[in-house]
């Protein structure tokens, strides 16, 4: 794929369960204290590296960002804000947050590990997508968006490299909260921010706008990358770039279904007021088709489907030791312990390998 993978903070996650605590100790007895056993290092940014990491009551493997509050100074607000976005939104198809344990010196982001790198990779490794392949990860995505969109995030920067990829269950979650922004009623964005290649032309040229809409813009450039396996809008001159984008210029390969074409023409419309929307992405016959029971899910019923605590999970940390009524209690209080941490890791094993689960349960949380 044409484009080149730009360097960012390396982020993910969301959930509302974080606490800050301060204690001053070594990465590794830390870590072990709040029962991870520290591995490898998985990557080094600015002020900040990712390692991995297994949680030693369940043995699942999570990802710890550890970020060094000396050298975050100047982004201190960016970072804050992007945690605290990350607490907000709990969906399938968006990297989890577990837990957040700040010591005077450094802020451990213990987030859910995805193992197969990112859509980008995987794109320039294997070429344009097949239609039923671009159509399953598009369907994910859009799903992960309309549920951040619903929790008023938009996002601002949607591209390849910020959707990860578990290639072997075929998923992708959205990762990099760190351009997000929190909609309110009324008011509107100026800020231009996110990846030229992806950025909607109301945003380059510093239009304001409502926030949804750029981010449609940049899931259909998604979508034309992995159909395409090329950029609709490329150029090494960013001048030339912005301008083709603000005239949407761009050309559809002849290889391309009707439907696939149809969609992507009403997601690349200049005019974010005749652009398509979300609900209106869903009821495309192009995405419709083959899409998972779990995804057909309206929000509101989404939603309504998170707030059950898995009885079977349940058992499983009882097991491990913790009192089943008290982690009950704790769950539907929202609190964050060891038990909470350990019954959500558990749940999203438990969910990975069947999605479909999402629809089922008998037990609600009442404070939601």
């Amino acid at each position: 794929m044409e484009g080149s993978k730009q360097a960012g903070t390396m982020t993910a996650g969301e959930s509302s369960r974080s606490e800050h605590i301060l204690i001053p100790q070594s990465n590794a007895a830390l870590c072990e204290e709040f029962n991870y056993r520290l591995g490898k290092t998985l990557g080094i940014g600015a002020f900040s590296k990712v390692k991995s990491a297994i949680h030693i009551l369940t043995g699942q493997k999570v990802a710890i960002k550890i970020i060094n509050k000396e050298k975050m100074k100047d982004m201190e607000d960016k970072v804050r804000r992007e945690l605290k976005i990350m607490q907000i939104v709990t969906h399938p198809h968006v990297v989890r947050l577990y837990e957040i344990i700040e010591t005077f010196s450094d802020i451990y982001v213990v987030m859910e590990y995805v193992e197969s790198g990112d859509l980008f990779d995987f794109i320039v490794l294997h070429g344009r997508l097949h239609e039923d392949d671009a159509r399953h990860f598009f369907q994910q995505l859009i799903a992960g968006v309309e549920y951040c969109h619903r929790n008023r995030v938009v996002h601002r920067d949607l591209k390849p490299e910020n959707l990860l990829l578990h290639a072997k269950r075929r998923s992708v979650k959205i990762a990099d909260f760190g351009l997000s922004n929190v909609m309110n009623d009324g008011h509107f964005l100026k800020t231009s921010c996110g990846s030229p290649n992806y950025a909607a032309p109301e945003v380059i040229q510093r239009k304001y706008y409502a926030g949804p809409e750029v981010d449609v813009w940049s899931c259909g450039v998604i979508l034309y990358a992995m159909l395409c396996g090329i950029l609709p809008f490329d150029d090494e001159n960013i001048s030339s770039l912005y301008q083709k984008i603000t005239d949407g210029i761009y050309t559809l390969p002849s290889h391309l279904t009707f439907q696939a074409r149809d969609l992507i023409t009403k997601i690349l419309k200049t005019d974010p007021l005749t652009r398509i929307t979300i609900p209106e992405i869903r009821c495309h016959p192009w995405f419709q088709l083959h899409l998972p029971r779990y995804l057909a899910l309206e929000t509101p019923q989404y939603i309504k489907s998170l707030k059950v605590i898995d009885e079977d999970v349940l058992n499983l940390v009882e097991k491990i030791g913790f009192d089943k009524g008290w982690l009950i209690d704790c769950l539907q209080r929202r609190e964050h312990n060891k038990a909470t941490v350990t019954y959500y890791l558990l749940l999203d094993s438990h969910l990975s390998h069947n999605p479909e689960h999402y629809l089922e349960g008998n037990l609600t949380l009442k404070n939601w």
